[in-house]
Parts: C-alpha cells; structure tokens; sequence
C-alpha cells in the first residue's frame, strides 16, 4: 500500500506482514531504488530528483521487528511545487505566480491542466472524478510512484533470498524492433552485476548497442520508444500459489502486479500461448534428472502450472508501451473551453523499458514473498526456514 503523488512532498508506503527478523539497511533499500532510477533513454530529472529513502517503522537497528514495514521517500525538489501541491488551501493570487526560470513548462507549473494528454489517466479520471484540473489524475497515475513499489519490493526480495535462497534476475529483453535471440540463455543470478552495469540492462553486447540506436533515433525524431522485460525467478519451491481459487493462482497474481506497472499492455508466463507449438510439443514433459530427482525436458510453462509453481524457473515477461508523454504534442480538446487543441509536453523520457525491468522484478518479488508467507507463514525468519525445511522434506519423500 503507498501514497503521495509525483510532486507531492514524499510518498509513503507500508508492508504489512513479513516476519521479525529479515537483515536489512537503508543502504540496501537504497540500492534498489537507485537501479530504478538508471538506464539509457531516462530525461533529465533523473539528475535532479533522487529517491531519499527513510525507513520509519518495522525495523530497528537492521532487523525486521514483524510489525508493518513504514517507508518514506521524499521529493528532493518539492520546494519547487510546495504552492500547487500544497495539502492546505493557498489563495488564488499565489497560483497566478508563475514558477521556474523561463521554460514554458516550468512557468506553466501552478497554471490548471485542462489538455489532457492521448495515453495519459488524465481525460479519465478527469471525468470519474468529476475534476476541472487534470494535476490531481497525473500526480497519482504518474510512473513516480513505482519507487515506493521498489522501495517495498526490497524487503520481499531480501526476505525471500534469507529465508528461502530465492533469487530474482531482471532484463530488458526488446527495445523497438531489436530483439535479444529467443534461444539467448536466461541470465543468472551471477550475471545480475553484468546487467546493472549494461545502459540497458540486456545480456548480449551487440543487441545492447542496437537497443541504443533504437532510443537515440526515437528522441532525435521527438517520439519515445518501448519495449519488452523479463524477470526470472530461481530456487522457487514447488507448490506456490493454489489451483483451488482463480485468486489465489500465482500465475494470475503475478500477471495482475505487472498489469498495474504504468505502461505496461501485456504479460506472458513462460513462453505464453505458443500457437505454432502442438500440445505434444509445448508440455514439459516430466523425466527423472541424473541424480533421480524430477526435473522437466523444458520451462515453455515459465515454471508454474495449475496455477502453482513448479520447482523450475520461474519466467514472466512484459511489455510497455511507449511513453505517454510525447515531445512531438499530440491533439486532444481542452476540457475548459471543449475546443480542438494540441496536449501540454511536460519533461519525460524518451525510454523507460530498462527501469521497468527494475519494478518488474519488485513486483515479482512481492507476489512470491506473499506466496511464500501464505503456505508457510508465521511470525519469524527462522520459524519460516523451518517450515520450509518440513515442508521439502515432505516433497522429497513422496518423489
């Protein structure tokens, strides 16, 4: 759960659930939200607008106490947006005070939005929420708030890799039309430094530098660019999620967390549909390993099925769309007066397929951390290994 709006003063999350006893620090929180903030094709406030995270409640001195898990992340440039933004009443004369330092959008910044964007909740919510100014659906709907969904996603992540050595591996996989090779090997876990370093996150060198050309020509034309990420997750138990309730089968659950990623329009598990596949060819079919163990002769099923993993990897994917905001303006009408119009450009990206791969594997992990807690939750880290070990040693019998 989270609040705050993109130029509001901060935004505040809670996570309520986890167990006492997770390790973790605010420089750890820290990492995580600065690997959302990287990547080629990211606009320039990226510069300026850094993501101060303070952890509030839930934690004393580098533990998780079991209580709900308190995050603040403040808006490093809310001095700039305190008089529109502000949470008590402000007179009209001081809205009419133009803001900044010259460029139209920054003057423009305490005048009302009426020109709702194309692609934007702007129009929308407008409507729903029976609103003259489009600032309150922006502020909310804005792609800003995804880092309190990082900013939470590294406790689920640092609770599953404690607790259960799970560990989630996250790449841009398309950018435009250039595309990593369908056979190219799912990155380890090992590779996840290499990744980071890589401006656009992809494991191959050669399509990296293809994926640059493709953001460069996008914002030398004055247009943005999508694409496609993936997140793999290892060391998954089996048995995850349920077949008995459509809302509790993991598959759904995940793809429900990454559809509510802004820009985000599609979601594959594993290799998705796979029309030009017989069923005889797009099952994997159950062997026994070289040691006796169970393992698959493929993971075409991203590792779950019946909605509940399998023990394989699991893989999901997603794809965005490109930005909304588009320098080239786009016509829509102007909602105070209904004429014809061309829609505002406020400053943005001309990419943001590489930190979405970064809040893919956020909500990813808060699914599985979820997951993980309901077939095996109780109160503290050690009792949830313990569970666990029970419970494998269950599965190892009966295989």
């Amino acid at each position: 759960m989270s609040a705050g709006e993109s130029h509001g003063r901060a935004l505040v999350g809670i996570l309520d659930g986890l167990p006492a006893g997770i390790k973790i620090t605010t420089a750890t929180v820290q990492d995580y939200l600065a690997a959302r903030r990287a990547g080629y094709g990211r606009g320039a406030r990226q510069k300026f607008e850094q993501d101060k995270a303070q952890m509030v409640g839930g934690v004393i001195r580098g533990v998780t106490t079991g209580a709900p898990i308190a995050l603040i992340i403040e808006n490093s440039e809310w001095s700039k947006w305190e008089t529109v933004m502000s949470p008590d009443p402000v007179s009209a004369q001081a809205l009419t005070i133009d803001a900044g330092k010259g460029d139209e959008r920054e003057i423009a910044r305490n005048k009302p939005l009426t020109r709702p964007r194309p692609g934007h909740a702007d129009l929308a919510g407008m409507l729903a929420y029976d609103l003259n100014d489009a600032r309150p659906v922006l502020e909310r709907a804005s792609a800003r708030e995804t880092a309190m969904r990082v900013g939470l996603g590294a406790f689920a992540q640092e609770f599953l890799k404690q607790t259960a050595g799970i560990e989630l591996v996250s790449y841009v996989s398309s950018i435009g039309n250039v595309s990593l090779a369908a056979e190219h090997p799912i990155p380890t876990v090992k590779e996840a430094a290499m990744l980071a370093d890589n401006p656009v996150r992809c494991p191959d060198p050669q399509v990296s530098k293809e994926m640059i050309a493709q953001i460069d020509a996008a914002q030398q034309n004055g247009d943005t660019i999508g694409g496609t990420v993936e997140v793999a997750a290892y060391a998954v138990p089996v048995g995850l999620g349920s077949h008995v309730q459509a809302d509790r089968r993991l598959d759904a659950r995940i793809a429900g967390a990454l559809m509510s990623i802004p820009s985000v329009k599609t979601v594959k598990i594993g290799d998705g549909t796979q029309p030009y596949l017989l069923g005889s060819e797009a099952h994997d079919e159950i062997i026994r390993g070289q040691t006796g163990e169970i393992t698959r002769t493929s993971n075409h099923a991203g590792g779950i099925e019946g909605g509940m993993s399998n023990g394989q990897i699991i893989r999901v994917s997603c794809e965005f769309k490109p930005i909304s905001t588009v320098p080239r303006a786009l016509n829509t009408i102007d909602l105070a007066n209904r004429t014809p119009c061309q829609a505002i450009h406020q400053r943005s990206d001309t990419c943001a397929v590489v930190p979405g791969a970064v809040i893919a594997q956020a909500q990813v992990g808060l699914v599985l951390a979820d997951a993980l807690l309901e077939h095996l939750g109780v109160y503290s880290l050690e009792q949830v290994r313990e569970n666990l070990r029970a419970y494998q040693q269950r599965v190892e019998a009966r295989v």
